[in-house]
C-alpha cells in the first residue's frame, strides 16, 4: 500500500512493464476483480504490485515476502525461510487464512491450511498479491476467520521477455529460476514460462530442502474475450524438522533436530517429507456490451507424497499385526520404518458475472468442489514381523462445497459509497476412518450465510470506511476425531471494521480500528477427545480488537521511509484447562480441570511493528534497512508466563544496484544481510503441560530462526 504510493522513487526492474492498450479491460483478469476488495470498498487491505514482490523475493516462501505488511508473523521449520514456513496475521493462524491463486481456492480442503512449500518459488510468477485483514470480501474456497491473500499471475505481458535469476546464501541456499514470456503474438497469443530449483542445507541440523517447480501458462486475448491456461507444479523434499527444540537445548545447542533420532547411532537419513503437487486451470473471460464481464475458470489440483520416519520399539498391537514367537519368547516390539502417503485429487469450478453501470456495480459469483483423498500407511522395513511394504492403515475421505454471493456497491452521493455483499456456504465432510481411529465414520453437513455491510468516503486523497462482516467456518480434519459422542460445532466470527487514510504523492498514513467477535471458536484446552487424543474444543466467546497504524513519506528523492504498528488485545473470555495428572509412579491418574479467564489467546502478540527506511545515494542504487518487532507472544491460552515466546527485534540490509548497459533490459546486483544484530529468537513453539506429584510441569519446544545471515543475487532481464 505504501510502497505504491512511493513506487516512483523505487529503482527495482523486474519483468516487462506493461504498456496500455486502447482498452485495457483485459490486461488485467476478471476473475481477481471478482473477489478482491476494489479501491473504495470498506475492508482493510494492503496490495503489492509485481515490483514490491520482486525485491522481497530472495527464494524465500510468500509468508516471508508478506513480513513487512501490517499484523503478520511468520516462522520457519528450517529457520531460514525455505521449506516449511508458517504465517499469522492478526494472531490468525494459516488453517483461518483464505488463499486463492487467481481466485481459486488454495487451502488444503481437509486440514484447512496453506502449504506454500508445495508451490516453491511461485511469487516469482506473481503478478499482484492483496492482503485483506478480518473477514474482507467475500472470496472463494476456506472460510477467511482472520485474512484473506490473493496472488494473481494472469496479468498480461504485452512485449516479449526473459529473466534469469539467480540466489546464494548461507546453508548453502541457492534460488535458479529461468522465466520467458512471448508477449502478444499477431495481437491475440501468449505464452509465459518457468522454471525454478531452490535448495537449501537449513539452520536447523538436517532441515535440508530440495525444491523443484515449473509454470506455463498460455493465452488467447480477443477484444471481447479471452481463454487461459495454466499449469504449474511442485515437488518438495524437505528433511523434517517441525517437531521443535527442545527448551532444555536451546540455549547450547539451538539447531537440534530429534527427527530422525530414534535410530541407533547416526540419525536416519531419510526422515523426509516428499509431496508432488500440480495444478490445472482454465479461465474464460467475456464482456458482453459495455457492461456485463463474465468469468469462469474450472481447476484440478493433483497431489501425492508421504514422510517417511524411523520409528523405534513400535508394539505389533498398534500396527494390527500379532506379536512374534520365538521358541519360548514373545516379542511384542520391533523397529521399523513406515511411510505416512496422501493421495488426492481437488477439482471444481469458479464464477463470476460483473454489471457495472453508471453510480452502481453488481457481481454475481460463487464456486463448487470437491476433495477425494486417501490416507494410508505403510511399512517399508522392519526388524522383524511385518511382511515387506505391509498396510497398516486406510481410510479416505470426500469433501464437498457449494457457495454463492451476491456484492452490490452503489456511489448513492458523490464521494459516498455503499457496499453490500451476501454469501451462502454449503460443505459436506465425509470421513471414513482416521489413522488412530480406523473405525470412526463422520458425515457432517454446514450451511452458512455470511452477510457483509459497509460504507466508505472518498475525496482528494481522503478515504474513511466502516464495515461489518460475518464469517463462518467448519472445523478441520483433526477436530472431527474427537469422536462421534464430541463433534466439534462450526466457529463463528463478527468483525467490525473503521479505517481512515490519506494519500498524496510523497505521503502516506492511515488508522484502522478492529473489533473480531468469536463465538465457538476452537481451540486447544488439553481435554482427551473419545479415542484418547488431544484435539480442539470449542470455547464460548473470544475476541481480538485493535488499531493498525500505517505510514509512508518520502523525504526527498534520495530517502522514504514506511512503517506500520499493531496494538492489540486478543482474550478468550474464560475456558477450561484440562491436565493429564501422574503419581510419584508416572502412573496415570486421570485429568484435572484448571478454570481460566479473560486469557491471551495463544501466539497473539499485542504489538507488532514494521518499518522501512529506503536510502538512493546515486542513480541505480538503493539501500534498505528493513526491521520488524513482535511482542511476547503465548504458547498456549493460559497467559503463564513460563509458557511463551520472548519479544523480539530483528534488522535486515538490503542493497540494490542496476547495472546500466546496451545488451541487456537491465542487470540486478542484489545483497541482503538478515538479522544484521545476529539475535537470537524463536517465533513459533508448541508446548505439552501435565501435573506430577500434584505439581504442574510443562515440556517446551521452539522452532528458532537463523542468526545472521547472507544472501547475494544476480538478475538478469531481456
Amino acid at each position: 500500500m505504501i510502497g505504491s504510493l512511493l513506487c516512483s522513487l523505487c529503482i527495482i526492474t523486474r519483468g516487462q512493464e506493461q504498456k496500455k492498450f486502447n482498452d485495457t479491460t483485459l490486461l488485467h483478469p476478471v476473475e481477481v476483480a471478482a473477489t478482491r476488495a476494489g479501491d473504495k470498498a470498506p475492508f482493510t487491505k494492503t496490495n503489492l504490485s509485481a515490483k514490491e514482490i520482486a525485491k522481497n523475493n530472495t527464494g524465500q516462501d510468500l509468508p516471508f515476502v508478506l513480513n513487512q505488511t501490517p499484523s503478520v508473523v511468520v516462522n520457519s521449520d528450517a529457520g531460514t525461510g525455505i521449506g516449511y514456513t508458517g504465517i499469522r496475521i492478526r494472531g490468525t493462524d494459516a488453517t483461518r487464512i483464505n488463499v486463492t491463486v487467481n481466485g481459486i481456492p488454495y487451502n488444503d480442503a481437509e486440514s484447512q491450511g496453506t502449504f506454500f512449500v508445495d508451490m516453491p518459488d511461485f511469487i516469482s510468477s506473481a503478478n499482484s498479491i492483496q492482503v485483506q485483514r478480518g473477514v474482507g470480501t467475500s472470496s472463494n474456497g476456506t472460510g477467511a476467520f482472520g485474512a484473506t491473500i490473493s496472488v494473481s499471475t494472469n496479468e498480461l505481458h504485452e512485449k516479449p521477455y526473459a529473466e534469469i535469476n539467480n540466489n546464494f546464501g548461507s546453508f548453502n541456499s541457492w534460488r535458479n529460476t529461468v522465466k520467458t514470456g512471448t508477449g502478444l503474438i499477431n495481437n491475440h497469443f501468449s505464452v509465459d514460462a518457468r522454471l525454478s530449483r531452490i535448495v537449501s542445507d537449513g539452520y536447523i541440523d538436517r532441515a535440508s530442502s530440495k525444491l523443484y517447480a515449473m509454470y506455463l501458462s498460455g493465452a488467447y486475448t480477443g477484444k471481447k474475450s479471452s481463454v487461459r491456461f495454466n499449469i504449474f507444479s511442485g515437488k518438495e523434499k524437505t528433511y523434517q524438522a517441525w517437531n521443535g527444540v527442545p527448551e532444555i537445548y536451546l540455549d547450547t545447542a539451538r539447531t537440534y533436530n530429534s527427527a530422525g533420532t530414534d535410530k541407533p547411532g547416526e540419525p536416519y537419513n531419510n526422515e523426509t517429507d516428499n509431496y508432488t503437487q500440480t495444478h490445472y486451470q482454465l479461465f474464460f473471460d467475456q464482456f458482453i456490451g459495455n457492461n456485463w464481464k463474465l468469468n469462469t475458470a474450472f481447476y484440478l489440483v493433483t497431489g501425492k507424497g508421504y514422510y517417511e520416519n524411523y520409528k523405534a520399539g513400535q508394539y505389533f498391537s498398534d500396527y494390527g499385526v500379532p506379536d512374534l514367537t520365538i521358541g519360548n519368547t514373545t516379542i511384542d516390539q520391533t523397529d521399523l520404518i513406515r511411510r505416512k502417503w496422501l493421495d488426492n485429487d481437488f477439482y471444481g469450478q469458479v464464477f463470476s458475472l460483473q454489471y457495472k453501470k453508471n453510480k452502481n456495480e453488481v457481481t454475481l459469483g460463487g464456486a463448487w468442489s470437491t476433495y477425494e483423498g486417501a490416507h494410508y500407511g505403510n511399512v517399508t522395513w522392519a526388524q522383524y514381523g511385518f511382511e515387506n511394504d505391509y498396510r497398516y492403515y486406510f481410510n479416505d475421505a470426500r469433501k464437498s462445497e457449494a457457495s454463492g454471493y451476491v456484492k452490490w456497491a452503489f456511489e448513492f452521493m458523490p464521494h459516498w459509497n455503499l457496499f453490500t455483499d451476501v454469501q451462502y456456504r454449503y460443505v459436506q465432510h465425509t470421513m471414513n476412518g482416521f489413522d488412530h481411529s480406523p473405525t470412526l465414520r463422520v458425515k457432517r453437513s454446514f450451511n452458512f450465510v455470511n452477510p457483509k455491510l459497509g460504507m466508505s468516503y472518498t475525496y482528494k486523497g481522503w478515504q474513511a470506511y466502516l464495515s461489518y462482516a460475518a464469517a463462518n467456518k467448519e472445523p478441520n480434519r483433526d477436530d472431527f476425531e474427537a469422536g462421534n459422542g464430541n463433534q466439534p460445532k462450526k466457529e463463528s466470527l463478527h468483525d467490525f471494521e473503521a479505517g481512515i487514510e490519506k494519500r498524496k504523492t510523497n505521503y502516506f498514513f492511515g488508522a484502522t480500528l478492529f473489533y473480531m467477535l468469536y463465538k465457538d471458536q476452537l481451540v486447544l484446552t488439553g481435554k482427551l477427545n473419545d479415542v484418547g487424543a488431544y484435539t480442539r474444543t470449542n470455547v464460548p466467546n473470544s475476541y481480538r480488537t485493535g488499531i493498525e497504524l500505517q505510514g509512508g513519506y518520502a523525504f526527498s528523492k534520495w530517502i522514504n521511509v514506511q512503517a506500520n504498528l499493531s496494538l492489540s488485545s486478543n482474550k478468550i473470555k474464560s475456558f477450561t484447562e484440562y491436565l493429564d495428572a501422574y503419581d510419584v509412579n508416572w502412573a496415570w491418574t486421570g485429568q484435572e480441570i484448571i478454570e481460566h479467564n479473560k486469557t491471551d489467546i495463544a501466539f497473539s502478540p499485542s504489538v507488532i511493528g514494521g518499518a522501512t527506511i529506503n536510502i538512493l545515494p546515486v542513480k541505480n542504487t538503493e539501500l534498505s534497512l528493513i526491521g520488524k518487532y513482535v511482542g511476547k507472544q503465548y504458547l498456549d491460552n493460559t497467559q503463564n508466563n513460563g509458557r511463551k515466546l520472548h519479544d523480539f527485534y530483528t534488522q535486515d540490509l538490503r542493497l540494490l544496484v542496476n547495472i546500466p548497459n546496451k545488451i541487456t533490459r537491465s542487470v540486478q546486483l542484489s545483497a541482503q544481510v538478515n538479522n544484521l544484530f545476529n539475535r537470537e529468537y524463536e517465533p513459533n513453539g508448541s508446548v505439552y503441560s501435565w501435573i506430577y506429584d500434584g505439581a504442574v510441569t510443562a515440556d517446551k519446544y521452539y522452532y528458532p530462526m537463523a542468526k545472521i545471515n547472507f544472501v547475494v543475487g544476480l538478475g538478469i532481464a531481456f
